[in-house]
């Protein structure tokens, strides 16, 4: 470990953060955006209104144009896996391989086949036909976020495998409890249901342009309308999952969760900090309080933990430290932790050595040896309990940022139920104006919830098995460097051009947004 630089991690990081940043920009969108251009479809289905077709089509071409580039980034960050962490490929291939292919085979075969369809079979094919096809090719796109968020959670939270000292490899035990793990299931249906909120604050702030152009009316208030519902819906069902993944966090991940809420010092009754400034420079072993200033909701956080106010929640010194109860019983300290990946990594050693020179009996007692610790396996890469902890000021202000937002989208929606209700948005300039300005806070909101999710759970490619510093490959710091602004420059180019289209489709409007066969 000592042989690899520190920069080659640092930029080997910020690439992929870089690649998964950006695609992160249009899954969301692809999510939400699919899901009310079906109900649109359904719709005009139904009804048989052409108003409905077009509407239907319009919406669709903007789909088209962000599922395309969605793609093209996504193919690039499941390669990068390969190209920068193919020590993690090969210790967890097994495993992490197995949704990725799955995605690839049955989910991305599913949107090929329907997508083309869903584009061109207008009055090629019959009306049903037509929607089954839509539902379909949205569905693809929904399946490929379940097995692609499968393998992000398994790196949350791994299960369902058992480590093999003779390919050194982790190898999958059962399917079943990776494809279903309860991390997973909650981290899909909080990822869709925020999608949708975007997708729905996407249709609304879209619509409000035509209004304040004095255009397209009609279309524009059904598209609000039923965007407004659906971004309802999918605001409470956000923040209703989004309590499951913090009990979650809370049991599997609690570092993250202490990085969240800027906790040093935990305990019973333990407040939920509302706003806060963080004190610049706060190192975990230091006496200075981790606030400048902060709001916090008394005993709040614990509540949230487990509906109860006398709830423990450890804080990052505590959980350095160690000694607290838990399920498992004794929390151990890092020390220990790191005391006991040290043997474990040992033991893997003395098993290699046993087993090429034949000696069954130091082979067995090694393995179980290797077995009784490897479950801190990867801390016995660290060199302090420093290396543990996350950055707690990302952390802590993409969590706080995305909180407020998501507070900021519920009161918007009841508000624009309220005024389209009562059939008063479409002479409301400062709601549609706020709802314009909203689009690019959905974004923020969307990317900040990502941040907590990956940056919390640092220093870990997988928790407590694999930190990133062990998991990167061994380039040239320099390649890595130059495809990082290679990527920069490409990305931000189609970035740039998906807006430039979609602008272009918007200003045409819905009577004049063709697709062949429209």
């Amino acid at each position: 470990m000592n042989q690899i630089d520190v920069s080659l991690i640092d930029w080997s990081r910020a690439q992929f953060a870089l690649t998964a940043m950006y695609h992160w920009l249009f899954v969301p969108l692809t999510l939400g955006l699919g899901f009310i251009m079906c109900i649109f479809a359904t719709i005009y289905y139904r009804s048989g209104d052409e108003k409905w077709k077009k509407t239907t089509q319009f919406w669709m071409k903007l789909f088209g144009v962000n599922f395309a580039i969605g793609v093209a980034t996504g193919l690039i960050l499941e390669f990068e896996f390969g190209t920068n962490w193919s020590n993690y490929s090969w210790f967890v291939g097994d495993i992490f391989g197995a949704p990725l292919a799955i995605e690839g085979v049955v989910a991305f075969f599913l949107e090929a086949t329907f997508i083309g369809v869903m584009f061109f079979g207008w009055n090629k094919v019959s009306k049903k036909f037509h929607l089954i096809s839509t539902w379909l090719a949205v569905a693809g796109a929904t399946l490929s976020a379940w097995w692609i968020l499968v393998a992000n959670s398994w790196m949350q939270y791994p299960v369902g495998m058992g480590f093999n000292p003779d390919t050194v490899r982790n190898e999958m035990t059962s399917f079943a409890a990776v494809a279903l793990s309860p991390v997973a299931v909650n981290k899909f249906f909080h990822t869709v249901f925020s999608g949708w909120m975007l997708g729905a604050v996407f249709v609304i702030g879209v619509s409000s342009w035509f209004l304040l152009q004095k255009r397209d009316r009609i279309f524009a208030l059904d598209s609000i309308r039923i965007a407004t519902y659906v971004g309802l819906a999918a605001i409470l069902l956000t923040w209703y999952t989004a309590h499951g993944s913090a009990k979650q966090v809370a049991e599997k991940q609690p570092m993250k969760l202490a990085a969240m809420e800027g906790l040093y010092e935990g305990g019973k009754g333990i407040g939920l900090v509302a706003t806060g400034i963080l004190t610049p420079g706060k190192q975990y072993d230091d006496a200075k309080d981790p606030f400048v200033c902060h709001l916090t909701f008394p005993k709040l956080l614990s509540i949230l933990v487990n509906w109860s106010p006398n709830t423990y929640v450890p804080g990052i010194n505590d959980i350095v430290k160690g000694g607290y109860d838990t399920p498992n019983g004794k929390a151990l300290s890092i020390e220990e932790k790191i005391e006991r990946g040290k043997t474990a990594i040992a033991a893997l050693a003395q098993y290699s050595e046993a087993k090429k020179a034949n000696d069954t009996e130091t082979m067995q007692a090694a393995k179980q040896k290797l077995d009784e610790n490897f479950a801190h396996f990867g801390y016995g890469y660290f060199k302090s309990p420093a290396d543990a902890i996350p950055n707690v000021p990302l952390t802590f202000y993409s969590f706080h940022v995305m909180i407020a937002l998501a507070v900021f989208f519920l009161a918007l929606f009841v508000v624009v139920w309220f005024y389209q209700k009562r059939e008063r948005f479409a002479e409301t300039k400062w709601l549609q104006w706020t709802c314009i300005i909203s689009i690019p806070l959905a974004y923020i909101c969307s990317q900040a919830g990502w941040l907590v999710a990956e940056l919390g759970r640092q220093p870990w490619a997988i928790q407590d098995i694999l930190p990133v510093m062990t998991a990167v490959s061994k380039n040239e710091t320099a390649s890595v460097q130059l495809t990082f602004f290679i990527f920069l420059i490409l990305f931000t180019a189609l970035l740039i051009a998906e807006i430039g289209i979609m602008l272009k489709v918007i200003k045409a409007g819905p009577e004049r947004s063709q697709i062949n066969g429209y």
